[in-house]
Formats: C-alpha cells, structure tokens, sequence
C-alpha cells in the first residue's frame, strides 16, 4: 500500500511541478499577491481631496482650515468662494467631502454660544466617507477643546486616553497579512485540487488510475497530499514573509498554527476534490473552485465582521472553512490564544474535512460503478 501511495503521490507531484503552467501559478502570483494585496488591499482612507467653504474672517476659522490642510489624511484643500462650488465638486466626485464654515463661527465661539460647521459627505462612497467624516468630527473636536470654553469644560471634566490592545501602533498590515495568509492558501489549494482530477479525465488517464491496484481511499490520499504539501510550503511562506519583511510579530504557538493548519488545508483540499470529482473538464474545475472561493471570502469575516451580517447569512457562515483558520491565524499572530481556543475553531475545519473527504470519496465509487 505504502509503495503504491508513494508512486502516486510522486506522479501527481510531478505532474505539477513539470508544467510551466502549474509552475507560474503555485510560485509566482502567490508571492506577487501577498506584496500587492498588503499594501493595496487597505481599509485605511488616505491622499483625500476635500473642499472648503470659508466665510468667516475671524481666527477660529482660519485656525480650523489650517488643521484640516495639516492632518495627514488630506492630500489637497481646495478653497471655494461660492457654496454652489461645493455641490459641484461632491456631484463631479473632485472632493469626498465639502466643509461649509459659516459667517459667525469665530464670532459664536468667542462670545461662548455653539458654533456649527456643514460637512457635506459624497455617500456613494459610503465607507470611505464615513471614515473621513469620522476624522473632520476629531479634528472639530480637538479645536472645540482648544476654544476659550473648551478649555474651562475640559479642565473641570474627564480625560479619556484610549489604548490599542495588540496592535497599538494601527499599523494595517498587521490585520491584512494574517488574513492573506489564509486567503490565499485557499485560494491556491481549492485551484490546485480541482484541476487534478479534470486534468486526469481530460488527458484521458481518469480511467487507467480507476482500473489501477489503488483503493478509493488510496486514490483520494494520493490526491490529497501533493496540495497539501504546496499548501504547507506557502504558508510557511507567508510567515516567514509576514514576520522578516512587515515585521508582524509572532506571539503564539508555530506548531498550533501550523497544526490547525493541517486540517484547514485537508478541508479546502476536500472542498477542491469535490469540486474536482463533479466536473469534467478543467474549465469546469476553475469555474466551480471560484463559485466556491468569492463566497468563501466574502462569508469569512475578512474584510466584514460576521456579526454584522443577517442572521440566516451567518448561519451560513458555519460551513466556511477560512473562517475558523482565520481567527486562529490572527490569534497565534497578535494575542497568542491558548490550545483551548486553537482547538475550538480547528475542530470544525477537522468535521468540514470528513464530510468533503467522504462525499469526495462516495463520488469516486460512483464512477466506479
């Protein structure tokens, strides 16, 4: 059995490594993307263009332009002198906010009564504007605490110093980079998988392996292991990337993370020769790892929290691999989490992995029949 399993898992290594095809896809795009994506792929708002309305001549309105142009998120002001010029800009999208500073601001700020600022947001770009809002709203903020009221407000008041628990700096590629080393090992297996067997059927070697000595079981653990080997050698990868060259520090456990990692990948493998088993040509395998793998990223908790979506989405959610791996990866990453939590979120990815394995199996005796 041993023998057979060797040749085989030798002769599906060989037959992805020997392609230039299969080569270029398992070297060079999954580094390309872990460079890309971690500097592109950012939630962070930065270089804003926004436009300011003046008409106040006092110094609390020239003291509140002058903050705004300082702040490091804003790339440019542009200065308006008519407010038509501002609902030009939001309609032309030349500016993602419009701050309108009205005649009597210096003037109600000195005489202590409240003093309002218009912040006009272009709401097609509804996350990006919010976090802008969110900013102009500190910078407002900041200078109504520096107001001669303020000051007398906050001397008699609370100071509050917030604190960043395991990324204290809020640096993004502290986030990102865990994220991407799961992302893109499911990527990279569920694509790897589903050709292997479309690629047998195609060449026409599918029948030659099912009348070949080898076992169901044997055939799906030579299928099996190659991808997993792949899976392994780029998330080492990716550590090794995550921890020398974004300097991420690695809090945790090597060998809880890479022991969820087994299974992790073992259920994306699963899910890959399912996918694999069903189709009949290599397009249809690309065709159904992708009608897994968007889902699969949107339903993880990537870029959205799971708890902000529907009820019966989240249910759904519980099906999803990468959404377990990812809690682990960034757990081990920023807050070395204990075996306890390790073992809670790889124990679904271990069931996920029995029940594609087996269906993946039930799917080969069906063509054997």
């Amino acid at each position: 059995m041993w023998i057979r399993l060797k040749a085989l898992i030798i002769k599906e290594l060989l037959a992805i490594l020997r392609d230039p095809r299969s080569r270029m896809i398992l070297i060079g795009p999954p580094i390309v993307q872990l460079l890309v994506f971690s500097y592109a792929a950012t939630l962070e708002v930065r270089n804003v263009d926004v436009i300011v309305l003046n008409r106040d001549s006092g110094r609390w309105g020239h003291e509140l332009v002058q903050r705004i142009d300082g702040a490091p998120t804003f790339r440019r002001i542009f200065h308006a002198q008519l407010p038509a010029a501002l609902q030009d800009s939001i309609d032309l999208q030349s500016a993602i906010a419009a701050i309108h500073i009205g005649p009597t601001f210096s003037r109600d700020i000195e005489a202590g009564r409240s003093a309002d600022v218009q912040i006009i947001l272009d709401g097609r770009r509804s996350n990006a504007s919010q976090i802008v809002g969110g900013y102009l709203n500190q910078i407002v903020a900041s200078l109504a605490a520096d107001t001669p009221a303020g000051r007398r407000v906050t001397d008699a008041g609370v100071n509050v110093v917030p604190r960043n628990w395991f990324n204290p700096n809020l640096i993004f590629q502290w986030f990102m980079v865990p994220n991407l080393i799961a992302s893109i090992a499911l990527i990279i297996g569920l694509v790897v998988t589903a050709l292997s067997i479309a690629r047998e059927r195609e060449l026409g070697t599918f029948d030659q392996l099912m009348v070949s000595p080898l076992r169901t079981h044997e055939i799906l653990i030579g299928k099996l292991t190659p991808p997993m080997i792949i899976g392994v050698f780029h998330i080492t990868i990716y550590i090794l990337a995550a921890i020398f060259v974004f300097g991420i520090p690695l809090r945790g456990s090597l060998v809880l993370l890479y022991g969820s990692a087994i299974f992790y990948l073992a259920s994306v493998v699963g899910l890959g020769l399912f996918i694999s088993a069903l189709s009949m040509t290599q397009q249809q395998a690309i065709l159904g790892a992708f009608l897994v793998m968007v889902p699969a990223m949107l339903l993880s908790g990537f870029a959205t929290p799971i708890e902000n979506m529907p009820g019966w989405l989240q249910h759904v959610t519980i099906v999803n691999p990468l959404r377990y791996f990812l809690v682990v990866v960034k757990g081990v990453f920023l807050k070395d989490i204990p075996l306890s939590e390790v073992a809670r979120n790889t124990l679904p990815l271990a069931i996920i992995a029995l029940f594609t394995l087996s269906a993946a199996a039930w799917l080969f005796r069906r063509r054997l029949e």
